[in-house]
């Protein structure tokens, strides 16, 4: 039963493709080794470490898009304000 369970595990790690895949071998290396040392429970902290590994990752790149999308703004916005012609005042006579 343990072997039909890495089996699995492994087979949907391989079907998932790498784009769903980001943070989830990390998270679950780091998992397997603690649910290993915790007790021999390898395989359910290989779970566990994925799906954390997975929410660290996307939050990761969420800071990282609000991050350039506030930076965008920023230089929108100078941009904007250089654009816009300078008024000289009228002459005096």
């Amino acid at each position: 039963m343990k072997n039909y369970a890495v089996i699995v595990l492994a087979g949907l790690a391989f079907a998932s493709g790498t784009a769903s895949a980001e943070g989830c071998i990390k998270g679950a290396a780091v998992g397997a080794v603690a649910g290993h040392v915790a007790g021999k429970h390898s395989v359910v902290g290989a779970v566990g470490g994925c799906v954390v590994g997975r929410h660290m990752a996307k939050k990761k790149a969420r800071q990282q898009k609000e991050a350039a999308d506030a930076q965008a703004a920023k230089a929108q916005a100078a941009q904007a304000r250089s654009a816009q012609p300078a008024v000289q005042p009228a002459p005096s006579r």
